[in-house]
């Protein structure tokens, strides 16, 4: 409870700061406008913003899914063989070094302007830490408990489904985690290179008509979206993050 109460606090500070600095600095509100403007025009556009708030939202938990699934799978795979980790973890290491978010527009032009290309974007951003996260912990279960699963002739994939899997679910715990915080990034930069719906396309066409106030409510929106949704995917993973 305290925890809640000093975010409550804080947030109160920085908006009573925010609207001091507007109201001395007497600044227009193109440039910035106050947190009660931001939320007037919040209220005054709810429905609008609610509804490209679906969009992003439908993005990102598809993003999510697919991206989730396919890190597990490829973890699964890679720990499995130790040819696949030799030819497919250095593939997975050096397209982190490519500019991820310059392939948005080639998205676009192969899936279109709909949520697809969105949809691979956040895909694209979470895989690799899913996948990296899990692949560690399964790579470095316990080796007591793999000696005593081999003493007694275990199956190479029974050890991996009835040990190595289990004691590394607390770091896919924490890659999904971090899978929660990325995936709306994704899908809103797909949404800057081409959208019609969804809020950075809100974003970028107010900002386009200096509706300065209107960008600060869809980006203010897209915050406290991505918050719960982290507090959302902690919650679900929590039980994956205690070990017995």
């Amino acid at each position: 409870m305290s925890r809640w109460i000093a975010a409550v606090l804080s947030t109160g500070v920085a908006l009573a700061l925010w609207q001091t600095i507007v109201t001395v600095a007497d600044l227009p509100r193109f440039i910035l406008p106050g947190p009660i403007l931001v939320a007037e025009t919040w209220w005054s556009h709810r429905w609008i913003i609610a509804e490209h708030t679906l969009v992003t939202a439908s993005e990102v938990v598809l993003g999510l899914l697919i991206g989730i699934s396919l890190g597990i799978v490829t973890a699964i795979q890679l720990a499995s063989s130790r040819a696949a980790r030799v030819v497919v973890q250095p593939i997975l290491v050096f397209t982190q070094a490519l500019p991820v978010f310059a392939l948005a527009p080639i998205l676009t032009l192969w899936l279109g302007f709909g949520l697809w290309s969105k949809i691979a974007m956040a895909v694209l951003i979470i895989y690799f830490p899913v996948t990296s996260a899990f692949l560690d912990g399964l790579m470095r279960t316990p080796q007591g408990y793999l000696d005593l699963a081999r003493t007694m002739q275990g199956h190479p994939m029974r050890i991996l489904w009835h040990i190595r899997i289990p004691a590394a679910l607390p770091s896919l715990a924490s890659g999904v985690r971090l899978a929660a915080v990325y995936a709306p990034i994704g899908a809103i930069i797909g949404e800057w290179v081409g959208a019609s719906r969804g809020l950075g396309y809100l974003m970028l066409l107010a900002n386009g008509r200096a509706k300065t106030d209107l960008m600060f409510a869809a980006m203010l929106t897209l915050g406290v979206f991505s918050i719960l949704l982290h507090l959302l995917v902690g919650y679900l993973t929590r039980n994956l993050g205690k070990t017995d």
